[in-house]
């Protein structure tokens, strides 16, 4: 059999990410012995090495890298799986919508507003995230639904619809000569010797490589921006959160983002459907 049991996976993922027993063994509040044992068992069931033991040490081998990808999936599946069922039970509980702090405010307002016209309508709950989190938010089941904007976020696996279209804007220091124009293209905001774009982290939390400043969050760019020492492209809904410091020029050349509202494959809440139905509904005047 080569079932594994949610315990084992625990057991091997902090194994996995410490590469040592003991410090994996406090970790999971176990003695290390029975741990060792746990994974010498899975090793034995599944008929590989996972971890390469030596005097320097544990590392973990290719089969050990693909089961550790795989049980990190796992899990997160089974945590969200009952995150979803807890809410399910719940007749009084509200719908989650996740969105990026500042994106898609026009439209986001304009669907609570639809929504509190509807006295049948679910009551939605907004949580705001930072860039990139919105899809990881969705599948842990931590919201049932979330905007998305394309080619930014990550949709794999998500069954979505469109809501809109647009361009977008550079945000620049309001006393940049720049902050002049009608409008800009990409090659011109890329290559701003005093003003490099700032870099947001990769999906594994990586940074490309830039000059740009490292951000995390939108009010760390905000004040970047503000103190002149970067700039960013971001679709020109989003310019709600602008300051006035800031300045939005039109990038004349920067591909069109498209907003999604997305939820999980295979859902059969009503209360999704509905609150999909009504987005939809306010696309055609987004």
């Amino acid at each position: 059999m080569d079932d594994l049991e949610t315990r084992e996976l625990r057991y091997f993922v902090a194994v996995a990410e410490e590469l040592h027993f003991g410090r994996a063994a406090d970790r999971l509040g176990i003695a290390q012995p029975p741990l060792s044992r746990a994974i010498r068992k899975v090793e034995h069931r599944l008929g590989v090495q996972l971890l390469a033991r030596d005097r320097r040490g544990v590392a973990l081998t290719e089969a050990g890298r693909v089961l550790l990808t795989e049980a990190r999936t796992a899990l997160d599946a089974v945590a969200a799986a009952a995150r979803r069922t807890r809410r399910a039970g719940d007749p009084q509980q509200s719908l989650v919508l996740v969105t990026k702090a500042g994106a898609s405010h026009q439209i986001l307002q304009r669907l609570l507003d639809a929504l509190a016209e509807d006295p049948g309508a679910t009551p939605v709950e907004i949580l705001l995230c930072e860039v990139t989190e919105q899809a990881g938010l969705l599948r842990d089941g931590s919201a049932d639904v979330a905007i998305l904007h394309h080619p930014y976020d990550d949709l794999a696996g998500f069954d979505t619809e469109e809501l809109h279209v647009e361009g977008q804007v550079a945000i620049l220091p309001a006393k940049h000569p720049l902050a002049a124009r009608d409008q800009l293209t990409l090659a011109e905001v890329s290559n701003v010797a005093d003003l490099p774009i700032a870099r947001w982290p990769r999906l594994d939390g990586s940074y490309p490589d830039g000059p740009g400043p490292e951000v995390r969050t939108q009010s760390q760019l905000a004040q970047l921006v503000a103190l002149g020492k970067t700039l960013l492209v971001i679709p020109a809904s989003s310019r709600a959160w602008q300051w006035p410091e800031h300045v939005a020029v039109p990038v004349v050349d920067a591909p069109d983002v498209t907003t999604l509202i997305a939820w999980r494959p295979g859902s059969r809440s009503q209360a999704v459907a509905s609150l999909v139905r009504s987005a939809t509904a306010l696309r055609v005047t987004a």
